[in-house]
């Protein structure tokens, strides 16, 4: 198994390389005038400024030579020292925000994680538990439920769900509010006698003995994750219900049964854990989305993380920002494969031998 894991993690640079690759491929559609344009804020744009900005940052080089200041920053010709870069940390300045792209990450980021955090479980757990119960009563009334339950789920628009619990809950309850904080929490956040350990409000209001702050978090994140998770229990029981009936089929399912185990023994032993490998599949890309912004959903919940700043982004045309947070994603999607390959692992003892 380690030596799966280790061809896998150096795997993980080569891969990483691409997708710089690509995404400083998808720069090149925009000519350097237009490049140049993003940096100024001016309204016409003034040429003089624009073919300053062309030679300073070297738009109008090579393209090996563009990506190489992309990726390890400019020398400024004077000092020698060089000024920005990816591998410096530097994706830009987000004309959106008012503040360079990294930065914008920092702030964004822990939302969206927190956010992935309180969905993670009850979408995984709940949307195995009834693909499993769904199989193990297949073409019963469970089953026949789950499966107009997972259509529903599946054919629903995620704004049109997200719009309509919101509508219920916010609207005519009043329960569940959007955003992520009440107005007087997010000055007891804000405040000196607050301390943001982790950046995830819940886990620093428990930290901090805030219980009215965390129960008001909490109450902000209950839509949100009632919507991702109702449209992922739908795809993540079909998954789960079609892979076990597949392998309930099988003889070595029905010689553990002639030897006369019990239904729940055959089903954690011989059954479950060889019905999860497409489920594992499944799981990493939700979590992918989670990690990489939800944007319909915070959109909709108007929620301040990763996927609604780069929606913001897109309507504004900020080329930067947006393609800082897409080499971002693309990360995270790099990362959660290796992640997702390492759970095969666990799984599946043959895939140590591949």
């Amino acid at each position: 198994m380690g030596q799966y894991i280790l061809r896998r993690l150096l795997l993980l640079p080569v891969i990483l390389f691409g997708v710089t690759l690509l995404i400083f491929g998808m720069l090149q559609f925009l000519s350097p005038a237009e490049r140049a344009a993003l940096y100024i804020k001016d309204i016409p744009k003034n040429p003089q400024a624009l073919e300053g900005v062309i030679k300073r940052y070297g738009l109008d080089e090579p393209i090996y030579i563009q990506y190489w200041n992309w990726m390890v920053g400019v020398k400024d010709p004077n000092t020698g020292k060089r000024s920005g870069g990816v591998l410096r940390g530097d994706l830009g300045y987000s004309r959106t925000s008012s503040v360079p792209v990294s930065e914008l990450i920092r702030l964004r980021f822990p939302a969206t994680l927190e956010l992935a955090l309180w969905s993670v479980l009850p979408i995984v757990v709940i949307g195995v538990w009834l693909g499993v119960l769904a199989a193990m009563h297949h073409n019963g009334l469970f089953d026949q439920i789950a499966r107009v339950f997972s259509i529903v789920g599946w054919s629903f628009p995620t704004f049109v769900f997200g719009l309509l619990v919101l509508m219920i809950f916010y609207a005519q309850l009043g329960w569940f509010p959007p955003g992520r904080l009440s107005n007087w929490a997010a000055e007891v956040v804000r405040s000196p006698d607050f301390h943001n350990y982790t950046k995830l409000v819940t886990v620093d209001a428990i930290l901090n003995m805030r219980l009215d702050v965390f129960w008001d978090a909490l109450r902000h994140l209950i839509l949100p994750v009632i919507t991702l998770s109702y449209l992922s229990w739908a795809l993540l029981l079909r998954v789960t219900r079609s892979s076990m009936l597949e392998v309930l089929r099988q003889n070595y399912v029905t010689t553990a049964r002639a030897k006369g185990l019990k239904e729940g023994l055959v089903i954690r032993r011989h059954v479950l854990r060889n019905a999860l490998i497409p489920v594992a599949t499944i799981t990493g890309f939700v979590v992918i989305g989670l990690l990489n912004g939800v944007v319909i959903t915070e959109t909709v919940f108007n929620y301040p993380g990763i996927g609604s700043a780069m929606a913001r982004a897109a309507l504004q045309l900020d080329v930067v920002t947006v393609l800082g947070m897409t080499l971002f994603s693309g990360t995270i999607i790099v990362l959660m494969n290796l992640l997702v390959d390492v759970m095969y692992a666990v799984i599946d003892p043959r895939v140590r031998l591949q």
